[in-house]
């Protein structure tokens, strides 16, 4: 779709999701942020409540995840991460570093030879805390992807007593995030500098 094609709330979108972008690649030290980051999302109640938990793994210039996989695989809990298939996310209980490996476009995804094994096959329905990554954000919760949809497909069968936690970077927060219908809110946004307590799936 050409840019004379799209409508005014696509054109916001779109300008945003640049401005992100641009925003989160130019960031520094995000090694040093993502510890920050990670660490409050670990420190929630909801996380130490919870017994399975969704990590996303960290592709380009998201908040970085991976790196706290080993002490979460330690934890107790039951760690599941999704991989994308045919343009929807599924669902992978991880127990191990080793089984993941470095998939199409070198994003780390879990090995294809364990993924049709029947204990490592997870529903959405069996998670407690839903970790969430994104390219915008604004402080009530909204949030703006890739524009694919795969999340927003995936959180509208999540629990609703589950929550969704997005991790971000202070520069891919913005006032007002455009929504649509179908379009879900966060009910955290953790930052390098705070909670941001979204309104979440409430009518």
């Amino acid at each position: 779709m050409s840019t004379e094609q799209l409508s005014p709330l696509q054109q916001r979108k779109k300008e945003i999701r640049e401005k992100a972008h641009a925003a989160r690649n130019a960031q520094e030290n995000k090694d040093e942020l993502s510890r920050r980051i990670v660490d409050r999302f670990v420190k929630l109640p909801e996380y130490h409540r919870a017994g399975t938990v969704m990590f996303y793994v960290d592709v380009r210039s998201e908040v970085r995840t991976r790196q706290h996989f080993p002490q979460a695989l330690s934890s107790g809990k039951r760690i599941v991460i999704p991989y994308c298939v045919d343009g929807e996310l599924e669902l992978f209980h991880l127990e191990s570093m080793d089984e993941l490996e470095l998939g199409m476009y070198r994003i780390l995804e879990p090995k294809p030879e364990l993924r049709s094994v029947p204990h490592k096959k997870v529903r959405i329905e069996s998670l407690d805390l839903i970790m969430v990554p994104g390219v915008a954000f604004d402080r009530q919760g909204g949030r703006s992807g890739h524009g694919k949809g795969y999340y927003d497909k995936l959180l509208e069968h999540a629990r609703q007593d589950a929550p969704l936690v997005a991790l971000a970077f202070e520069c891919q927060i913005f006032d007002d995030i455009p929504t649509q219908e179908h379009d879900v809110y966060m009910d955290m946004v953790i930052t390098e500098s705070t909670i941001y307590r979204g309104r979440g799936r409430r009518q």
